[in-house]
């Protein structure tokens, strides 16, 4: 059946991304109902938005990305994706101005854990970063807090542009999406379940970098795709790799998606070749570099796994989805629920 406007099919990621191997966290179960019950304590959802929380199945995300760690940084890594989306989900309902407040009380308490707001994100926030910094090395986490500071900038921006209805063109919105997305932020946790601590001359290699970003990019615009169809009956497509082409580059929906299906493959021919070609760093590094390269390998083919595997995008219809690869657009719903108790 040919495409149409109101229906369109995705590129196959799973085949383009067949020379990554996924794998699942033994420890997953446990740490997925711990974590839940963790978020739960703090009592931020209403009833609505607790089943879409636990329909989304973060834990389970996270058992993909992370299939090596062990428990306890494995259920750090669970609190913390857990607490993205409470941000996330929070920001999407706000402005420009109240982004801003969101997203400043958690870099303050992870700034400093004395600072009290007195708020249930405060209090969440504290007590992840007090399980993250059990173990986390100094480099790991001052690039963790810089990261922590871009994303909620661009979770800041991302609300104007909601605000004003403005659609970036691609360049633009690449750089956005990286931060906004929170990728850069769940890489930046591989080294601490590693445990290792990297030299900056690593992360400035631009070797390196290129796998790096190819790694990120990946994941979202995977996400993006696949996310697609619920963010547009949501009234929230605009913050969108698909949206930004069909409006910046007159695509259609399925030009979009096709478009989306070459870069992904560019994607995963840079990183591919690069860590083929990345450079000797010396015989006490070399060994680090190695396991971070192969562990950002997870988060890719990980996300395109469970991506099918939680009903978050694709709803019951996901098996049939993942076989025929053929969306059926959904009417714009508007979202009327109460925002998060985050107070």
């Amino acid at each position: 059946m040919p495409a149409s406007v109101n229906r369109f099919f995705l590129p196959d990621l799973l085949a383009i991304s067949a020379a990554f191997k996924d794998a699942l966290n033994p420890h997953w179960k446990r740490a997925a109902a711990e974590s839940k019950q963790w978020v739960n304590s703090y009592n931020v959802f209403s009833d609505r938005r607790r089943a879409f929380f636990y329909k989304g199945q973060s834990e389970l995300l996270a058992a993909h990305a992370y299939p090596y760690a062990e428990y306890e940084e494995f259920r750090t890594v669970c609190d913390f994706i857990n607490l993205l989306f409470v941000i996330d989900e929070m920001s999407d309902l706000q402005g420009c101005d109240d982004a801003r407040k969101t997203g400043e009380i958690y870099l303050h308490v992870m700034r400093n854990p004395e600072w009290d707001h007195g708020s249930k994100l405060a209090a969440m926030t504290r007590a992840f970063r007090e399980r993250l910094t059990r173990t986390i090395k100094p480099g790991t986490f001052r690039r963790f807090l810089q990261h922590g500071q871009d994303y909620i900038d661009c979770v800041v921006e991302e609300a104007g542009l909601r605000e004003r209805g403005d659609v970036l063109d691609l360049e633009s919105y690449l750089v956005l999406r990286r931060e906004n997305s929170a990728v850069r932020l769940c890489f930046g946790l591989i080294p601490y379940v590693l445990g290792i601590d990297l030299p900056e001359e690593v992360y400035e290699d631009p070797g390196l970098q290129r796998i790096y970003f190819a790694g990120v990019d990946m994941v979202c615009w995977a996400n993006d795709l696949y996310s697609y169809n619920m963010e547009q009956a949501s009234g929230l497509a605009g913050n969108n790799f698909i949206t930004v082409l069909m409006q910046t580059k007159g695509l259609t929906l399925q030009q979009a998606s096709d478009y989306t299906e070459e870069h992904y493959r560019s994607l995963m021919q840079t990183f591919v070749q690069e860590s083929r070609n990345l450079r000797s760093f010396g015989p006490t590094v070399d060994p680090d570099v190695k396991r971070y390269v192969e562990a950002m390998q997870h988060w890719p083919i990980g996300n395109i796994v469970w991506s099918f595997e939680t009903p978050r995008y694709f709803g019951p219809s996901r098996e049939t989805i993942l076989k025929t690869r053929e969306v059926i657009l959904k009417p714009v719903e508007k979202d009327e629920d109460e925002p998060l108790s985050l107070v």
